[in-house]
């Protein structure tokens, strides 16, 4: 299944920059790592913190409130005290419009 409508534009998420999507089941962040967009779950899997205005560097983010590292290529967790991966969700660009496929 694919959504038609986009949910953001390239041009709204900055190289190393982040942006938080609210969807009425859930929240995605969108992350640019390198001129590559990313999506994730934006909830911290080892206690739910939002990452919402994180940086992306070396292809991780941060979780701000006990300082995990989350790989936002494959959600893995890369440090603790988080262990669990975080949702990741499959991207398709068209133009300047960013969509969530499935």
């Amino acid at each position: 299944m694919t959504n038609d409508r986009p949910i953001a534009r390239i041009d709204e998420v900055p190289i190393g920059k982040t942006k938080r999507i609210d969807r009425a089941s859930d929240a995605i962040l969108l992350c640019n790592a390198g001129g590559t967009l990313y999506a994730i779950e934006d909830a911290c899997s080892h206690d739910g913190a939002e990452f919402e205005a994180v940086d992306v560097e070396d292809c991780r983010i941060m979780c701000p409130r006990h300082g995990a590292l989350f790989d936002v290529t494959t959600g893995e967790a890369l440090t603790l005290p988080a262990f669990l991966p975080i949702r990741t969700y499959a991207l398709r660009v068209e133009g300047n419009d960013v969509f969530i496929e499935g």
